[in-house]
């Protein structure tokens, strides 16, 4: 008989890990011992996914309010600062805020509407539509947003996000002045000093606002690029993906995850035989089909994998084979013709009629993804995500 069970994911509790552990091997005792007591077996080919808190705790990569303050004064000297694109969190932003504001003396903060980058709603559309403002064209101060829409509470948080942003830079001592445009050249009329604070489209926005003449222009990725005063870093990635620790610390997106990724493969490999693919991941690259939220507010889903998960899936419709090229078979006889042409397809699928609506993604961010849905953010405690699996067909016995 053949298999009955294809793809599998375990969420792995782990000890609680603390700057200056050894993640490689907490997680490799982790899913050893899981696999002991819950009575499975690891195969080549399975999928061990860490989340990158766990690798950025285990490094210590945290930095403190008064490091992003200094760098930010360092870069920008410290007068008016322009910010452009924030995402609307109390989690990704308002520490990072604190930081910023601390280090100029009048902050311009200018808001994506009707949503952030990531989805996260000011206004709905309908609202916009009905007081005829088109978000494509029209600026708006806080003034006549608050005159024509009121307060903005974000459905999940309950938070007014506006009021918020200004308090927290108010209560560092700095103006603030809020305004709202999907142009991120207005800011210049205010200041020719900006923070471009946008995660995937931040390229274009740094090189729109140097066209338009703007004086400095740094974005997320350029603060704690270096260490301040001791503090973490990332070279790459800066304070994008960082997330709120306390009121005056967060703790910043990991760094070198590729030796972290392969050593844990060559751990797993010298302990089991067996060698496994390996990834780091943050957020999950999909949509709230309700609040319209997109998932992703770190700079990438994986920040490291081993090389068996480069590429994208290669794979045929199994409903279209059934209901198309086999329509006049029914059974065995279905299964073995579907399982010879899975077992003969070729080595590149992409354009076939018979591999329509596969959606070739990224490896990464499809497992990435699943990583995250299945370690959540909360309390579940499991870091770890075991994918057993997920490279086999239905050809496989």
């Amino acid at each position: 008989m053949g298999r009955c069970v294809g793809t599998v994911a375990r969420g792995i509790r782990t000890p609680i890990v603390r700057e200056g552990d050894a993640v490689e091997e907490t997680v490799v005792e982790s899913v050893l011992r899981a696999a002991e007591t819950e009575g499975f077996a690891l195969r080549d080919r399975d999928v061990v996914g860490i989340t990158e808190s766990l690798v950025a705790r285990a490094q210590g990569n945290y930095a403190t309010v008064d490091a992003i303050g200094a760098d930010v004064g360092a870069m920008f000297g410290g007068e008016t600062l322009g910010i452009v694109f924030p995402i609307l969190s109390r989690n990704r932003f308002s520490v990072q805020l604190k930081g910023i504001a601390r280090g100029t003396g009048h902050v311009v903060l200018l808001l994506s509407y009707p949503s952030d980058e990531v989805g996260n709603q000011l206004v709905e559309q309908d609202h916009l539509d009905e007081h005829g403002i088109n978000p494509g064209t029209d600026h708006l101060t806080e003034s006549e947003f608050r005159k024509t829409f009121g307060a903005s509470i974000h459905p999940f948080t309950g938070v007014d996000y506006i009021a918020l942003y200004r308090s927290l830079v108010e209560a560092e001592g700095a103006a603030c002045t809020i305004l709202f445009s999907n142009h991120a050249e207005m800011i210049l009329e205010h200041t020719g000093t900006v923070l471009a604070c946008d995660i995937h489209t931040r390229a274009r926005t740094k090189q729109l606002l140097r066209a338009a003449g703007a004086d400095i222009v740094y974005g997320l990725d350029d603060i704690l690029s270096a260490p301040v005063n001791g503090s973490g870093y990332h070279p790459e990635y800066g304070l994008l993906g960082s997330n709120k620790v306390t009121e005056e610390m967060v703790k910043l997106f990991p760094r070198d995850c590729q030796e972290v990724v392969d050593g844990v493969q060559a751990l797993f490999r010298e302990k089991t035989g067996k060698t496994v693919e390996v990834l780091v991941y943050g957020d999950g690259a999909f949509k709230d089909p309700v609040g319209k939220i997109w998932e992703l507010a770190d700079p990438v889903v994986c920040p490291g994998y081993t090389s068996g998960l480069e590429g994208t899936p290669n794979e045929l419709k199994l409903k279209c084979l059934a209901d198309d090229q086999f329509a006049d078979l029914n059974g065995q006889a279905l299964r073995e013709a579907i399982t010879e042409q899975i077992r003969t397809k070729k080595g590149d699928l992409v354009g076939a009629a018979e591999a329509a609506g596969t959606t070739p993604r990224r490896l990464t961010d499809l497992i990435g993804s699943l990583c995250d849905l299945i370690s959540g953010s909360g309390d579940k405690g499991t870091p770890v995500v075991l994918v057993q699996g997920y490279f086999d067909s239905f050809a496989a016995e």
